[in-house]
């Protein structure tokens, strides 16, 4: 090829665009979608608000007002799974309407309550159960259409967004209820609940999503949560993720679970003082979701977890000694700064670890570790406040927070890059064409022939292969070496039927299928490596 005439340069590679905070909100079907995730987190925190206020009305025991948060976060955590597994499994436009009526349909309950005058405090938890019912399960159905509607590069600002939605809503909520119970009572905030909950569900309705049905049909709900399981397991990622948002939240939630005794003690501490401190929290998450993007140009995930968790400490350990608001409400509004910056840094690092088919059922499980942490570090910093101080409280989730999280940072590795977990069914030579033989476990034995001196790269491939194939829903795996010819290794998996069997190959990834390059690399045959399907007669 002739050289390229200086006149004939090809110009520089255009930059790609910039993407701010707010980029993703020019995309029509991401604002809709927004727009009714910001209603929907109105409607939580006014219930939650609402609810609160009218148990104080049938009760003056203090058990009963507590277990009104218990009765709403509850579902949360014990649905998790189950909720992600059919939002994975069914239509996840149709599945997130389903839960925007069953809302409006337990706010209408209670509205029929309040007017009749049967409410009781018994009555009134078993329906806040049953809205934390359609709240646990329209969280991960919504996690997993986000990453639907933008694409990867927009991902981190579309859950910036979605975090300001819910900072935002946690200042509009509470001040919109109370101006509600205070001037007409709380009937007409469970009633404005309903209303927009189901005005949200025919706006869910106007999107005209695509679906691809699946030629192997639905997965079973049960076999559906193990498959889930086995990739949290299986992706070193994930693990880290769990891991580091347990850590982040099992110390962080000492703040706000002590939070309205703190605000107390502020001097001249109300009610009104609380509110300003929530408000100061939200303020700063808002503020940094806006300076997210060049917070992610100028440090790695990594450094914005640890940096973050820093500044929650050190918003835990002032607000340990602040004296009053004028100390407090800077302390909080850096708090929430952390809190968004560590929450949205660690969300978008499991969003990116997780492929399409099971990313509601991951989602779900980050979710079930934020509440199952938050739930267990408030009964812990309670009980040391109990015992000893709010200070000592305080200051030992500050320091031991900080010190957790670099542990974490340090022995429990997520990787270094992201995968591609884009669908790889095209050019998957191994997919088996013919039909099915009948029931039972499928066993699958692959042969290799490995040049002995490269056996132990070849292992530490295998055992990425191990990963992948437990990870997609296989039950059993081992390789074998043969004794008689050491060149010879075979791979054995097992699944649990031949439908499970075929639905691994629909669950193939590019990285997978750059992996299968990878280990075919290492065979020296002249013929491929042999595949031989048996199936277990009962």
């Amino acid at each position: 090829m002739p050289p390229i005439a200086p006149e004939e340069t090809p110009p520089p590679a255009a930059k790609p665009p910039r993407i701010g905070a707010l980029t993703p909100l020019k995309l029509p079907v991401f604002r809709m979608l927004w727009s009714t995730w910001l209603a929907a987190n109105i409607c939580m925190w006014m219930s939650d608000v609402a609810s609160a206020w009218l148990m104080t009305t049938l009760t003056t025991t203090p058990i009963w007002v507590a277990l009104v948060q218990s009765a709403s976060t509850l579902p949360v955590f014990l649905l998790g799974l189950p909720s992600g597994a059919l939002a994975d499994i069914l239509d996840r436009r149709r599945w997130l309407v389903a839960t925007q009526f069953w809302l409006a349909g337990t706010a209408i309950v209670l509205c029929a309550a309040i007017v009749m005058e049967v409410m009781t405090a018994p009555l009134l938890l078993a329906l806040t159960f049953a809205n934390g019912i359609g709240l646990a399960l329209r969280w991960p159905v919504f996690a997993a259409i986000v990453p639907e509607l933008v694409p990867r590069p927009q991902l981190p600002a579309a859950l910036g967004l979605n975090g300001i939605a819910m900072n935002a809503s946690r200042i509009i909520g509470p001040l919109l209820a109370g101006a509600l119970i205070a001037s007409a009572g709380s009937v007409w905030v469970f009633g404005l609940n309903a209303v927009l909950s189901v005005a949200s569900g025919f706006v869910i309705l106007r999107w005209r999503r695509e679906t691809k049905p699946n030629p192997l049909g639905r997965e079973k709900l049960v076999g559906a949560m193990r498959v889930g399981v086995q990739f949290v397991r299986q992706s070193a990622r994930m693990r880290a993720v769990m891991v580091r948002i347990s850590i982040f939240f099992l110390h962080s939630t000492a703040l706000l679970a002590l939070l309205p005794l703190l605000a107390r003690q502020l001097q001249g501490g109300d009610a009104g003082t609380f509110t300003l401190l929530l408000a100061a929290m939200g303020s700063g998450a808002i503020v940094a979701v806006l300076f997210m993007p060049r917070l992610r140009q100028a440090f790695g995930r990594d450094q914005l977890v640890i940096r973050g968790a820093l500044l929650q400490s050190a918003a835990t350990a002032v607000m340990a000694i602040a004296p009053n608001a004028w100390v407090a409400v800077p302390a909080m509004f850096f708090g929430g700064m952390a809190w968004i910056t560590v929450a949205n840094s660690l969300s978008v690092s499991a969003q990116l670890a997780l492929p399409d088919w099971v990313r509601a059922r991951g989602m779900s499980m980050f979710q079930m570790a934020i509440m199952g942490a938050s739930a267990f570090g408030a009964a812990l910093w309670g009980h040391i406040a109990t015992v000893s101080s709010l200070q000592t409280s305080l200051l030992v989730a500050a320091v031991s927070g900080s010190l957790a999280m670099a542990v974490a940072l340090r022995y429990v590795l997520d990787g270094t890059a992201d995968d591609d977990l884009s669908p790889a069914r095209a050019g998957w030579a191994e997919t088996p064409m013919h039909q099915e033989p009948g029931e039972g476990r499928v066993v699958i034995t692959v042969e290799y022939l490995i040049d002995p001196a490269r056996a132990a790269a070849f292992h530490l491939v295998m055992q990425q292969t191990r990963r992948t194939r437990l990870s997609e829903g296989a039950i059993g795996w081992e390789l074998l070496h043969d004794l008689a010819e050491p060149a010879r290794y075979v791979e054995q998996i097992v699944d649990p039927s031949w439908t499970d069997h075929l639905r691994r190959f629909h669950r193939a990834t590019a990285a997978d299928l750059a992996l299968r390059e990878r280990r075919l690399a290492f065979h020296v045959g002249q013929e491929a490596p042999v595949v031989t399907r048996y199936v277990v007669q009962r």
